[in-house]
């Protein structure tokens, strides 16, 4: 079993009777990319700031790096790396200078700061800017330099609470592939805070699906799929001729289907709660029709999306 490194326990914040986040529990295992997937007002900032310790929980509990965050968060501070959505720095100081300010900040001696400052701005994309005063980085550029700050201490953990807004599509992809090779090469479990879904696809290990403050599933995409599309997990598209009333019956009554869906005159889409590929396609051909298509088509976020983060069924008990 993964070991746990972040650990919620049913942990709420209420304000003026209102839960922003509510009874969430959620283990994130050491090593991985665990993507917190929610629309705007979700409660995912107020999750991590919980996390971190700069704001207690109204009931509940939460451990980081095996240190509880409520009572010890100066310690829960040094085993973590926090990029906020706008990170700030000093703009009248180089993106060195500031690197090197946030290392004396956590006690490390002045020629290792400078040695990993160094490496960092290198691995950051920003070794020609590093003299470059802050006030004058693009909005990319400044995240990249979040970045090297909050690795400036070598933490365990690093947590990017929407990492990407503001950022053109090319400095996105080479943020994410940061990220990924970070996590890879550095075995640093990372928390991305994110509503963008593509990207959280992109580099996640696990997602947790977040909407009005509460957990409504979690897992790799195959296991999300399994618990937010409890009655149609799957769906095979099928193209065949010709397709008959029989036909249609017949695939009806196979155990697990449970909705047929005409697409186009000899095209049909089966929902169904299993892959019952090999049965429909023997249907098809012992009718006598002629099979010219079958596929299944998994769901992606885009479905979960649309389905959770539109205002359809996101009221159902998790």
């Amino acid at each position: 079993m993964a070991e746990a490194i972040i650990e919620l326990d049913q942990i709420t914040k209420s304000y003026h009777n209102h839960f922003a986040v509510d009874h969430l529990s959620l283990s994130i295992h050491k090593g991985e990319v665990f993507g917190l997937l929610g629309p705007n007002g979700a409660g995912k900032t107020t999750s991590i700031l919980m996390m971190l310790g700069l704001t207690e929980p109204t009931s509940g509990r939460v451990k980081v790096a095996g240190i509880n965050a409520t009572k010890h968060p100066i310690e829960v501070k040094r085993k973590v790396g926090y990029l906020p959505d706008n990170v700030g720095f000093y703009t009248n100081m180089t993106g060195m200078d500031n690197l090197l300010f946030t290392a004396r900040l956590n006690g490390i001696p002045k020629e290792e700061a400078k040695e990993r400052a160094t490496k960092l701005l290198k691995q950051v994309g920003l070794s020609d800017a590093a003299d470059k005063k802050a006030g004058e980085y693009s909005r990319g550029m400044r995240q990249r330099l979040g970045l090297a700050d909050v690795l400036i201490k070598n933490p365990e953990i690093i947590i990017l609470d929407e990492p990407t807004l503001g950022i053109d599509p090319e400095g996105v992809r080479d943020f994410l592939q940061l990220i990924q090779e970070l996590n890879k090469k550095e075995n640093i479990t990372v928390l991305l805070s994110s509503h963008h879904l593509h990207q959280v696809q992109q580099v996640c290990d696990r997602v947790g699906i977040f909407v009005d403050g509460r957990l409504l599933a979690q897992g790799n995409l195959e296991q999300l799929v399994r618990q937010l599309f409890v009655k149609d997990s799957m769906v095979i598209q099928v193209t065949a001729s010709p397709i008959d009333d029989t036909l249609l019956a017949n695939i009806k009554e196979v155990a697990g289907v449970t909705k047929l869906e005409k697409v186009q005159d000899h095209q049909f889409d089966i929902h169904c709660q299993e892959d019952v590929s090999p049965l429909i396609s023997r249907l098809i051909i012992e009718s006598g029709s002629d099979l010219y298509q079958l596929t299944r088509k998994d769901f992606g976020l885009d479905e979960i999306y649309h389905r959770y983060f539109e205002g359809r069924e996101v009221n159902e008990p998790s």
